[in-house]
This record gives C-alpha cells, sequence and structure tokens, in this order.
C-alpha cells in the first residue's frame, strides 16, 4: 500500500528545501523544464532525478507527480538547479499572446458560420 503525499514526514520536505519558501522564480505549472548539463556531485538524489527526467521537455506538475513531492517543494529545488545553470525553462505562452487579431478574427468568423 502506498503512501499519499500528504502522509510523507514534513521533516523530509523541510530537509529537501532547507527550510525555505517555494522559489522566487514564477513556475506556473506547464512551465518546460529541460536539463543543460549532467548531474554533478553534491546534488540530492531528487535534483539528479530531475536531469535525468528533464532531458526532454517535462511540466513542472510533471515533475513533481513523478517525485512525489509538493509543488512547492519541487519548485525550491527547481530554482536550484536554474540558480546553478542546470536546467533552463520555457514559459507557457498564452494561445491568445501567439495569435494576431486578424487569425482570431478569422476563428471568428467560422465559428459562427457553424
Amino acid at each position: 500500500m502506498s503512501r499519499s503525499v500528504r502522509d510523507e514526514d514534513p521533516d523530509r520536505f523541510y530537509t529537501l528545501t532547507g527550510g525555505r519558501a517555494p522559489a522566487t522564480e514564477d513556475f506556473d505549472l506547464v512551465t518546460l523544464v529541460v536539463s543543460e548539463s549532467a548531474p554533478s556531485a553534491g546534488m540530492t538524489s531528487e535534483q539528479v532525478a530531475i536531469l535525468d527526467m528533464c532531458r526532454a521537455p517535462t511540466a513542472v506538475v510533471e515533475i513533481a507527480a513523478e517525485l512525489r513531492l509538493p509543488v512547492g517543494v519541487a519548485t525550491v529545488l527547481l530554482g536550484d538547479l536554474l540558480h546553478a545553470g542546470k536546467i533552463t525553462v520555457r514559459p507557457p505562452l498564452s494561445v491568445a499572446m501567439s495569435l494576431d487579431a486578424s487569425t482570431l478574427e478569422k476563428v471568428l468568423v467560422g465559428l459562427r458560420k457553424l
């Protein structure tokens, strides 16, 4: 029987984050994370797992779920990796920002024709 994340010992999370609050970076749940280098000596097993997992772009929420960590704890670890230059992040683009007004108008006209 597996335990849920809520049943985890809070001391483990405190140890992983060094008692720090969530990262100051604005990690959205769907922000994509990509590894930029191999793990180095002194990294935690969670950080090593993140680098292995993010060889292909991986969302923050997927990282937290795979590691069975609260998102806040995962973002602290991601912030450390980002500052160390081990990862890069790509924030999600809003669909409205990526489309120009003429494209949106064409979509609206098409919807009205339905």
